[in-house]
């Protein structure tokens, strides 16, 4: 059977994850959603571990701000694009790791870290647990960490509505309607709820839950679907100032998990 590592890499060496959040508009309202989050919590002197980098398009932008940078990526292709991307910039330092493993770094080391992508591909209860051990453990005290993880029902909207739903449902949920988490699922998606009592007992400050990019993906997959740059403009401002609603937080793509190390 193949290995966590073996399918994440599979997808990713077949997909243009360097381009993601530049190609499309609901890959730009996450981008500058996050980005909006990010500069809330940390300033031109924060020290930043991103864990699960990808090809590099935040850490890369905020070691341009001046910001001193670590990125952690467990695909060498996307690793090798980030390395070719960052060239020349000496407040970047780029090493291939997993998220459940992150020994290189000692206890309370970064101001602020980011977890953009581990969430999405662990599975097992003692690997989901043990990256955000780490996470927690390499932060600073008071420190910041965001988590972004998956709506399971986004997954099932942007996914499923095109004549195979059943087939979505088999593999997204129990027959009780219990959320499933598999490795072959390859992006596993989570319960807003759910994903937030994953921290219940964990030495953390629950800061806030936001969405980053709403219902954006499906619709943007109708063939009348038109949207100018002020329009996008206009659009990404809306829907920053609702991004904490609890109401629409099922209905977005992507989530981030804001949360405070304790002292």
């Amino acid at each position: 059977m193949s290995t966590r590592k073996e399918i994440v890499s599979g997808f990713y060496e077949q997909y243009d994850e360097d381009g993601r959040t530049t190609r499309t508009r609901h890959g730009q309202l996450e981008y500058s959603t996050t980005m909006t989050y990010i500069h809330r919590y940390a300033t031109k002197h924060s020290k930043i571990l991103e864990v699960g980098a990808g090809t590099g398009r935040y850490s890369i932008a905020l070691a341009k701000e001046g910001m001193d940078v670590t990125a952690v990526e467990l695909v060498e292709n996307n690793l090798e694009v980030l390395r070719e991307n960052s060239k020349g910039i000496t407040n970047l330092k780029s090493f291939q790791g997993d998220a459940t493993d992150l020994h290189r770094f000692p206890d309370n080391s970064f101001d602020v870290t980011l977890f953009f992508g581990p969430m999405y591909h662990l599975y097992e209860s003692c690997e989901v647990n043990c990256a955000i051990d780490e996470a927690i453990r390499v932060t600073k005290p008071t420190g910041v960490i965001m988590f972004a993880f998956i709506s399971v029902f986004a997954i099932m909207y942007a996914n499923y509505f095109y004549g195979n739903w059943a087939e979505g449902q088999e593999e997204n949920f129990t027959k009780d309607y219990q959320v499933r988490h598999f490795k072959e699922q390859l992006f596993t998606g989570y319960d807003v709820t759910e994903f937030e009592e994953l921290f219940r007992e964990k030495p953390v400050e629950w800061i806030t839950t936001a969405g980053v990019d709403g219902l954006m993906e499906p619709i943007e997959m109708r063939p009348d679907f038109s949207m100018t740059d002020k329009e996008f403009e206009a659009f990404a401002k809306w829907y920053l100032a609702f991004s904490e609603k609890r109401e629409l937080l099922g209905n977005t793509n992507h989530l981030l998990y804001i949360c405070r190390k304790q002292v």
